[in-house]
């Protein structure tokens, strides 16, 4: 399995950008995958999940703002993240979970400036 992640970028607070991940090996559509992020000093915390019985859930701090999807035919997951703030800056992971095993992308850095 792995996971390509991309889309991201430098934007100004408020702004949107859209992440995406592709998978090999696997397909989104029959696992729980996810978003979470690393800001610089602090853990990986998770952002955004499609659980395994297709439920989305949010961290408080993106809900209302950041959209979890994927598209099963592309096997593509997608981060639409609107009115970003300064604190969403951090490096973005997608994750996708098999047979137990958590498996990760590489990262895509978001930096919001003001």
């Amino acid at each position: 399995v792995q996971l390509q992640a991309s889309g991201g970028g430098l934007v100004q607070a408020g702004g949107s950008l859209r992440l995406s991940c592709a998978a090999s090996g696997t397909t989104f559509g029959l696992n729980a995958v996810g978003w979470y992020r690393q800001a610089p000093g602090k853990q990986r915390e998770v952002v955004a999940r499609i659980n395994s019985d297709r439920s989305a859930t949010y961290a408080d701090a993106v809900k209302g703002r950041f959209t979890i999807s994927r598209d099963i035919v592309k096997n593509t997951l997608y981060l639409q993240m609107n009115s970003l703030k300064l604190e969403d800056t951090a490096i973005y992971y997608c994750n996708l979970v098999k047979n137990r095993k958590a498996y990760w992308g590489q990262g895509t850095l978001v930096t919001v400036s003001s």
